[in-house]
């Protein structure tokens, strides 16, 4: 059975992601063809082998710093706790697990999936260093990890591969500092016009985002200060603020999902803990002074300027056959709701006010352009193995790609899955996918040919074993059912749990039904993986009554040596 390091955490902002995505992995992977290893990679970047009950908490501040280093103030990460020796450092670590180094990976995992996000994690920094020590990981590897952290690149890129409908403009740090803001505005106003989006150009899950929709000075400052991760403080709102307002502002800066992240820096000093920050602030305030200007850190030294495009947004997966043949699943609109004014990191995995609709609401001509365009892109930008792209469309068919992302989100909920069900692969088949052909992909470089190639025979064999087994036993039958929309819902919440969990056994066969009332009377019917994986029953309800869009047909044929490979099911 092989060993599969799960490495989650890491030093970015998106490591609450990665977290999520680590219990996903953990929780959904084939226990029969893999032994899961959790890895929490701190911020500081230990790697650690952690034990395995702390997978289930609900944040990485849950566990790490432990709960006595938190006080009842402020809850932190651990580079905000100060004057640490490194002996009690390394008690804090033997609390959760112990540390391992790079060169003893081989004694803990044969293969590490990465479900780490951001700079260091995407950027080929963690890739780099599992090939020198001859670690097989997954995604893709160093070319297009570097490529696909880089947004100002990848416009470069996209631009030579499949073209370009928009104008951007890459702001440099220097230049925000050095010159007049009204001089950089009409600069840019000039070169892209207005609106436009403003992206710090390496980071992840919409970090560092904002709009600038008017012709407004105060509009392009706070979105540039937004992507520099600045935070300024008035010294008027301050004076106005009780005390519990201010303790709830550095609280938010220190939250990764909202805030700048802490250490910070103000007035030429560091600080690791806001409590130091707020002691300061209350100080500075008292001088006749305006504002205070906080910086993060961790900032980027240039911004990424982009044109808006109007148009109908999109998400869509790109895979591998099991030869390497590039494959699209189908394109995937993101809905949102009116009340979403920027779609960013809350947006996207806190709010209730997104849908996913698969396929976009387009013409299957435009949905076939879309997935053209995306295997090319794919091609061209030397991804592998899985690379999400996003993109627009715009009126009269014109697509604009922008944001591949290379390790897509890994929660349950992620829109790689959601793509992967429509071809008929659970999460767990996912997650197969993932392992098994990174293995093919790792081949390609050049190193470790003979061993790697050891690895992926002995796990094809595996699958195929696993697949025959399955294929001879009586399938459990999984019921979704309700007298009303309420007990609907609830079956179909246990039912997919029940799902899940038979999948990760890797052992035993199922099979999901609901009646449906015909004239003749209540038949059950066959839930096909895409419908029994929709967000809600009444979405499943609605995926059946539609019957099979003709693009999601057409891709399960593209897709039809990936389904059967993983499943052993032939798509008609």
């Amino acid at each position: 059975m092989m060993r599969i390091g799960i490495f989650f955490g890491g030093p970015a902002r998106e490591r609450e992601i990665s977290f999520a995505g680590g219990k996903t992995a953990m929780a959904h992977i084939n226990k029969a063809l893999f032994q899961p290893v959790p890895v929490f990679v701190d911020s500081l970047g230990n790697f650690i082998l952690i034990n395995e009950e702390l997978i289930h908490a609900s944040s990485i501040r849950d566990f790490f710093p432990p709960k006595r280093f938190q006080d009842d103030i402020f809850l932190v990460y651990i580079e905000s706790l100060k004057d640490l020796t490194e002996q009690e450092y390394q008690q804090i670590i033997s609390e959760i697990g112990q540390i391992i180094q790079p060169h003893e990976f081989p004694q803990y995992f044969d293969f590490v999936f990465l479900a780490m996000h951001g700079p260091a994690a995407e950027d080929g920094s963690i890739q780099g260093l599992l090939e020198w020590f001859g670690i097989p990981y997954s995604g893709p590897g160093l070319l297009g990890s570097s490529i696909g952290i880089d947004k100002a690149k990848q416009n470069d890129w996209l631009k030579k591969s499949v073209g370009l409908d928009k104008k951007y403009f890459v702001l440099q740090r220097e230049d925000y500092e050095k010159y007049g803001r009204e001089t950089l505005f009409e600069q840019v106003k000039k070169e892209i016009g207005i609106p436009f989006v403003a992206k710090a150009p390496h980071q992840g899950s919409s970090i560092g985002l904002a709009f600038v929709k008017k012709d407004s000075l105060e509009d392009f400052d706070k979105a540039i200060k937004k992507c520099l991760f600045i935070q300024e403080i008035y010294r008027e709102d301050w004076l106005n603020f009780t005390e519990d307002d201010k303790l709830v502002l550095l609280q938010k800066m220190v939250n990764l999902d909202e805030g700048i992240g802490f250490p910070v820096r103000f007035n030429h000093q560091n600080y690791q803990h806001p409590a130091d920050l707020l002691a300061t602030l209350q100080e500075y305030f008292k001088l006749s002074v305006t504002k205070a200007s906080i910086h993060s850190i961790h900032s980027e030294d240039a911004i990424l300027l982009e044109s808006f495009v109007n148009g109908n947004e999109f998400s869509c997966g790109v895979i591998q056959s099991p030869k390497g043949d590039t494959v699209a699943l189908p394109p995937t609109e993101i809905v949102i709701d009116e009340s979403v004014e920027v779609f960013d990191f809350n947006a996207k995995y806190k709010s209730k006010a997104t849908r996913k609709r698969i396929p976009m609401d387009a013409s299957l001509a435009d949905l076939q352009k879309i997935q053209k365009m995306v295997c090319q892109a794919f091609d061209d930008l030397g991804f592998g193995v899985c690379t999400r792209i996003d993109g627009f469309l715009s009126e009269g068919g014109v697509v604009v790609l922008h944001d591949p992302n290379t390790i897509p989100g890994m929660s349950p909920s992620s829109l790689i899955f959601k793509q992967m069900a429509e071809i008929g692969l659970t999460i767990t088949d996912s997650i197969t996918y993932f392992i098994r052909q990174s293995l093919r992909e790792r081949m390609r470089t050049g190193k470790n040919y003979h061993a790697i190639r050891k690895q992926l025979e002995a796990l094809d064999t595996s699958i195929k074993e696993e697949l025959l087994a399955q294929s001879q036993q009586e399938k459990v039958l999984l019921e979704i059912r309700g007298n009303n929309t309420n007990e609907l819902e609830e079956s179909f919440e246990a039912v997919k749990k029940q799902a899940h969990a038979l999948s990760a056994t890797g052992k035993q066969a199922f099979i999901v039904q609901t009646p449906m009332l015909l004239e003749e009377g209540e038949i059950l019917i066959t839930v096909n993986t895409a419908q029994w994986n929709k967000d809600s029953a009444a979405e499943m309800l609605e995926s059946i009554s539609k019957g099979v869009h003709p693009l999601i047909a057409q891709t399960h044929q593209l897709a039809q040596e990936i389904t059967e490979f993983y499943t052993n099911i032939k798509t008609a």
